[in-house]
């Protein structure tokens, strides 16, 4: 739902610089529109960063569980590969 909104406004964006160009006899309502479009285009990209941004999170925050169960498993092993050294290793 927000992508589409988002596509919505980057496309009225685009539609409005199209109408500046056709249309240079009213230059008032179409300064006006093309501030409004601007300001929707901005919207649309700090919009579309912070969906990327999120995503970006969560991928972090995947891989850092992913990543810390693993290294939990290799300390184990560590351990227990340590533990028969020890056992190896004859008392002085």
């Amino acid at each position: 739902m927000k992508v589409s909104l988002l596509l919505l406004l980057a496309c009225t964006a685009v539609l409005a610089v199209g109408t500046r160009a056709d249309m240079p006899e009213e230059p008032k309502a179409l300064v006006k529109f093309q501030e409004l479009a601007e300001k929707a285009t901005t919207m649309a990209k700090d919009a579309f960063t912070r969906v990327r941004e999120s995503k970006a999170v969560q991928q972090a925050r995947q891989w850092l569980v992913d990543n810390t169960q693993l290294a939990k498993e290799r300390l184990v092993w560590l351990k227990e590969q340590l533990v028969e050294l020890l056992k190896k290793t004859p008392a002085k």
